[in-house]
């Protein structure tokens, strides 16, 4: 699995490989992960609250193999939606892929900043400003469909409570050779790395996911299980309450719920038998 992290600017995530073990160790908070097991699918929601913030945080609700999906807090403070999709191929320059490479854009909603990005791994991302809140439950939803013979196309909704309305936010296309979604994992990154951010605590939980199959039900994500980057700092937790799991880094945090990589399980007692229904139509 790859991980995320952001550049210099704080803005926009770039793929890198995990540190060596002593590279963050006081600089940053660990990076913590669940790995949802679940058959491949053309449908991925999911639910995440944050309890807990601090500037230069990245709480990603909804992974797969070839993108992520989530909230940020810049080091400014401002918060923003990001949605992302790598490019098929290896590199750090976004610049040197070949245009029949690259992840294309297929749709885009009209408040959506779209760009290129780089570092090690290139694509394209979309950013949505949006101040979200602490305590505030907010939905996500991931669609693969084909495009062709050898791509796939992603699409982004993200449900805006305020106004009450699911935003499509954009579809990427980029190579899969046939790839959907598969991969499922959600993470909590402190990409300040200031030395006083691994003071700061965060937070956050996780509930009500589920994939759509090809084909048949849909499927909740009742397992999880727990890692965490080569940072070989200790203040990290995970586990279960009720049926929402939860990621804490940082701060006076201990690792006293779950071990690294064991499998959390879940209340499997869900408000429903399947997810919402007022998810957006899709194909």
């Amino acid at each position: 699995m790859r991980f995320i992290l952001c550049a210099a600017a704080l803005v926009a995530p770039v793929t890198v490989s995990a540190p060596a073990d002593e590279t963050l160790k006081g600089i940053a908070c660990r990076s913590v992960h669940l790995g949802y097991p679940a058959p491949e699918g053309i449908a991925f929601y999911n639910e995440m609250t944050v309890e807990k913030s601090a500037d230069g945080t990245y709480f990603m609700a909804a992974g797969w193999s070839k993108g992520y999906f989530g909230i940020q807090e810049l080091a400014s403070g401002k918060k923003l939606v990001l949605f992302s999709v790598w490019d098929p191929t290896a590199g750090n320059d976004p610049k040197k892929i070949d245009e029949t490479k690259r992840v294309k854009m297929l749709h885009k909603d009209e408040a959506v900043r779209v760009q290129r990005f780089g570092g090690e791994g290139t694509g394209g991302q979309a950013f949505f400003d949006y101040n979200w809140k602490i305590g505030e439950t907010y939905r996500f939803l991931v669609t693969a469909r084909p495009d062709g013979d050898t791509r796939t196309a992603y699409s982004g909704y993200f449900f805006v409570p305020e106004k009450k309305e699911w935003k499509h936010l954009v579809t990427f296309s980029t190579i899969t050779n046939g790839t959907l979604l598969k991969g499922y994992y959600s993470f909590v990154e402190d990409f300040r790395r200031n030395k006083v951010s691994t003071t700061k605590e965060r937070h956050a939980s996780f509930g009500n996911g589920w994939v759509r199959p090809a084909r048949g039900d849909w499927s909740p994500l009742n397992k999880a299980r727990f890692t965490a980057d080569a940072n070989p700092v200790l203040n990290i937790d995970a586990g279960a309450i009720g049926s929402r799991y939860f990621l804490v880094t940082g701060g006076d945090t201990s690792n006293k719920t779950t071990k690294l990589r064991d499998t959390i399980i879940r209340d499997k007692e869900q408000p429903a038998a399947k997810p919402p229904a007022d998810l957006p139509t899709f194909k």
